[in-house]
């Protein structure tokens, strides 16, 4: 009489499927969470200047990007092609400027507004006149800490 008995006929139980909805809701939160959206969409063309010298932004959610440069083609029968300013995702005058930056400082925390940095990306072809016009009215809104956005320059040069 023994009492170990073989056990014929049993199958392995079959695999549990009820996390399966919590595993695909975590996976789903988390691509959510670190998944960066596009800021804006371009309304004009900008390739910026090549530098030697560039220093990397330490915290660009401080950043408020104005671009500057000649409308793309499917909006020059509107805008024309003269350079013109764009805030986010419209054109803009230098007289938007103020406004802009009272809502780009309103996104981020009080004490972190004075370390907010207007960056100028500037299309290379682009005269300095809309450039300084810009730069003026920034001075006198009180954006004091301004940037211009440029590329490494190859090293072939």
């Amino acid at each position: 009489m023994s009492k170990f008995r073989k056990k014929r006929g049993k199958t392995v139980p079959a695999i549990s499927t009820a996390s399966l909805p919590d595993i695909i809701f975590i996976l789903l939160f988390f691509f959510m969470v670190v998944t960066v959206l596009k800021n804006s969409d371009l309304k004009i063309d900008v390739v910026v200047p090549d530098a030697t010298e560039l220093q990397k932004l330490e915290k660009k959610s401080l950043v408020s990007y104005l671009y500057i440069g000649t409308p793309k083609e499917r909006y020059r029968d509107k805008f024309g092609s003269a350079p013109r300013l764009q805030l986010n995702d419209a054109f803009a005058t230098v007289d938007d400027i103020p406004l802009f930056l009272e809502k780009e400082k309103l996104k981020i925390q009080e004490q972190l507004q004075p370390l907010m940095t207007a960056s100028l990306r500037v299309d290379k072809e682009v005269t300095m006149g809309i450039v300084q016009d810009v730069k003026t009215k920034l001075r006198k809104t009180g954006q004091l800490k301004v940037n211009y956005s440029a590329k490494p320059r190859s090293k072939d040069l």
